[in-house]
């Protein structure tokens, strides 16, 4: 892709992105993969460092493109997030390139043309290869030349990339051919084709976008967390808490998770819902007045307690295998059925006595006003309007 290029599809998918679009980011990590990768190698000299820290490097941007003013900002902003982490990586590891002889004996090794029993052990020798003619490099040269192998030997295409002048890349890539033998940098021009990203690399940047969430996002996501946690909790604690033992927990996550899997969020989400339901659970307490009695009540929390959080924790593996809204609702549905049916069947059963005895004491005749709207038939019915809701805000909006 040339500058031209570049800096259309930069134009048309930063916006899409900002909003939310993890399929436009993924077209940005395409054209950019072999850029920022570059870059992170001729800082650490360590092939798989520097896709941990391309990957990494992809996602803080992914999660603060509202700091953004302008498009053609983004890649300079992106090469120096991932200097910066390159460096954070450096002043962190404690190992060092190999001497001249050892990198020799690699090449030899490397340019045998007969088989090797393991195929790691020539990447091995390839990238030993790459770290000691990366650390003869001028430190300026390092990122011109393996990006000018990785975009097809192109300078003009180099110098968009680094934000440089063609006649300084050409003077880079001089330099570098000055510094190294000519057989050397022939073996180094094959690892850096060879070692460049590929398609697998975008894809997993992409599936990472699931757990990291974009800034411009960030205030929605959070909000549909805090309708979660703030049902889950407080439904479950008093006054409506058949939203909690009856979804609040999944409920919770699941408001957050369609739109971005944040964890951070859903985590907070699940908690809250369990608590709820644990306090819902000693409010049931109160009418048992037996072991027996306490045994089964603590048994139905426990069962739907688990339940709940089963259900949210199946939420996030659906959402993570994909993104259409028809099997994320019907897994729900799954999931709210059998919540319902805790609710209005087996705990029926356990609490018609309790609250028969409980309503006799009080002289009045009915199902407790309270037990019902927590637990009973309104209860339930409130809690299924707060999943349509729920799914109307995610879906829909």
């Amino acid at each position: 892709m040339n500058a031209q290029m570049l800096e259309l599809m930069l134009q048309t998918e930063l916006p899409a992105a900002a909003g939310g679009d993890r399929n436009a980011y993924g077209r940005i990590v395409m054209a950019c993969q072999n850029t920022v990768t570059a870059i992170a190698l001729a800082i650490t000299r360590d092939v798989q460092a520097s896709e941990d820290i391309a990957q990494e490097a992809f996602l803080k941007a992914w999660q603060q493109l509202d700091r953004l003013k302008n498009s053609t900002s983004f890649l300079p902003w992106l090469r120096q997030i991932t200097r910066n982490l390159a460096r954070d990586h450096l002043r962190g590891n404690s190992h060092r390139p190999l001497t001249g002889e050892g990198a020799e004996i690699a090449i030899g090794m490397a340019a045998d043309p007969s088989p090797t029993p393991a195929e790691q052990l020539l990447r091995t020798e390839q990238e030993i290869v790459a770290t000691e003619i990366i650390s003869a490099l001028p430190e300026d040269s390092r990122e011109a030349l393996l990006l000018y192998y990785r975009e097809g030997q192109s300078s003009q295409q180099v110098a968009s990339l680094l934000g440089l002048s063609d006649a300084a890349v050409r003077k880079r890539l001089s330099r570098a051919r000055g510094s190294v033998r000519e057989e050397m940098l022939r073996r180094f021009g094959e690892f850096a084709r060879a070692s460049a990203p590929s398609v697998a690399f975008a894809t997993m940047v992409s599936s990472a976008l699931m757990v990291a969430a974009p800034a411009a996002s960030a205030a929605a996501i959070i909000g549909g967390g805090a309708v979660g946690t703030g049902a889950a909790g407080k439904l479950g604690a008093g006054s409506l808490g058949a939203s909690t033992v009856n979804g609040g927990v999944a409920l919770g996550a699941l408001g957050s998770v369609i739109d971005g899997m944040n964890l951070q969020v859903v985590l907070p989400a699940l908690l809250g819902g369990m608590l709820g339901c644990y306090l819902g659970g000693l409010f049931l307490l109160r009418f048992a007045e037996t072991a027996d009695e306490r045994r089964q009540i603590r048994g139905f929390v426990f069962l739907n307690t688990a339940t709940a959080a089963v259900f949210s924790l199946g939420v996030l593996l659906v959402v993570s295998l994909t993104q259409h809204w028809l099997p994320i609702a019907l897994y729900s549905l799954a999931g709210m059925i059998v919540i319902n049916y805790q609710c209005l069947v087996p705990l029926q059963r356990i609490m018609a006595p309790l609250l028969a005895r409980s309503n006799a004491r009080r002289g009045r005749a009915g199902v407790n006003w309270t037990y019902e709207a927590m637990y009973g038939r309104t209860g339930v019915l409130i809690a299924n309007v707060f999943v349509v809701a729920v799914f109307a805000w995610v879906f829909l909006r």
